[in-house]
């Protein structure tokens, strides 16, 4: 398993603990957990060079 995967299931475990959390700070909390492990699994599909560093939309605008 890819480790952008990983960090992938991180981000739906945390979704689901928001999902059942009690009370709003928690489920806040949760949902700030899902969103950082979010981002760092799209950094890491960077890193594994799956993605392009600039996204493709700003790429065909400068081709314009």
């Amino acid at each position: 398993m890819k480790q952008s995967e990983i960090f992938r299931d991180n981000a739906d475990n945390c979704l689901q603990l928001a999902e059942r959390a009690e009370g709003q700070p928690a489920y806040n909390r949760f949902l700030r957990m899902a969103n950082a492990w979010t981002a760092l699994a799209n950094e890491q599909e960077w890193l594994d060079g799956e993605v392009p560093p600039v996204p493709a939309r700003i790429l065909q605008e400068q081709d314009a």
